[in-house]
């Protein structure tokens, strides 16, 4: 289970939200390299995830996210804990 801390204003950064202009949030560009990416080997989706993150602003770490590509390749679920600040 990975955990990230994402402020309350730039939560549309992290979660969907269709009232939100933001553009691609991470939990779509995950919900797609989920549906593309499974069976492929973690090094390659690594990258991708690291992009996705760097495009929301989000820090994940280098050990969540080579969990979250795990969990890709393998189709195993990933659970994220959220923090929510102000």
């Amino acid at each position: 289970m990975g955990e990230i801390t994402v402020s309350a204003q730039d939560m549309d950064h992290l979660l969907c939200d269709p009232a939100s202009a933001y553009g691609t949030p991470y939990q779509q560009a995950y919900a797609e390299l989920a549906a593309s990416h499974r069976g492929r080997p973690t090094a390659e989706i690594v990258p991708l995830l690291r992009a996705a993150a760097d495009r929301a602003l989000l820090g994940f770490t280098d050990a969540d996210l080579a969990e979250q590509a795990w969990a890709i390749s393998s189709g195993a679920p990933y659970e994220l804990r959220v923090r929510v600040t102000r």
